[in-house]
């Protein structure tokens, strides 16, 4: 038997959403996370501790009211999905939706990651890189990013393994359509509520705990390449 052949294409198609909707709402969240992390950990402003509750709000709240925000937001009648619906952008019951909800609840993990690791970082190093005439993007872009590119890389691997995971948020949002919207939680969780499904739900149990392991060995990898580089061994 080939690979092929151990999935149904129902499943195949739920692992290959899954890896599809993960790596858009990981990478397509990084930059606002990272502009996010900087703020929380460099500057003071009037409603840093709103913005701080904010972006870890997703964390206490149900996944399921998480959705149904999502939903009131950008859904079709909701007050920036009509706007955009106008344009062609439908976010509601769309894997589009899926990515959206999936980058949302794995946000403030990889803030929380990124901040971290700037917090790390002695403000004297780019104090005296401003000292010397650079501009404040040029520290950031020659002192500060390499210096926490480990962070930027775990809290990838944060966000895509969240968002690999994510069920509740999801399946308020855009529903459980088998090849359009159905991830592997939701095709596990639709496989277990049909008899005989066990083995398919098992099959996938596999399958994410397979991806899961593989990303965190990879950005293992990743991390101490970084580490040796930029120490300079």
């Amino acid at each position: 038997m080939s690979a092929a052949d151990w999935l149904t294409v129902q499943e195949w198609q739920a692992v290959a959403l899954s890896l599809r909707v993960a790596s858009v709402a990981a990478i397509a969240s990084l930059p606002f996370a990272l502009l996010t992390a900087y703020a929380l950990a460099r500057w003071r402003f009037p409603g840093h501790a709103i913005l701080n509750g904010l972006v870890h709000l997703p964390l206490v709240l149900p996944p399921v009211v998480t959705g149904y925000l999502l939903l009131l937001t950008f859904g079709r009648r909701g007050t920036i999905g009509a706007f955009l619906d106008q344009f062609g952008i439908v976010f509601a019951f769309r894997w589009t939706g899926a990515a959206l909800a999936a980058a949302i609840m794995a946000f403030p993990l990889m803030v929380r990651a990124i901040r971290l690791t700037i917090e790390a970082v002695d403000p004297r190093l780019e104090q005296a890189a401003a000292t010397l005439g650079a501009s404040r993007i040029w520290v950031f872009l020659t002192v500060t990013l390499p210096l926490i590119l480990p962070g930027i890389l775990a809290g990838l691997v944060l966000a895509f393994a969240k968002a690999m995971g994510e069920f509740g948020a999801t399946i308020t949002f855009v529903s459980n359509i088998p090849g359009q919207t159905q991830t592997l939680p939701s095709a596990i969780y639709s496989f277990l509520q049909v008899p005989g499904g066990e083995g398919a739900a098992g099959r996938l149990v596999l399958i994410a705990i397979a991806i899961a392991l593989s990303a965190v060995f990879l950005s293992e990898w990743l991390a101490r390449m970084l580490a040796s580089r930029i120490s300079g061994g």
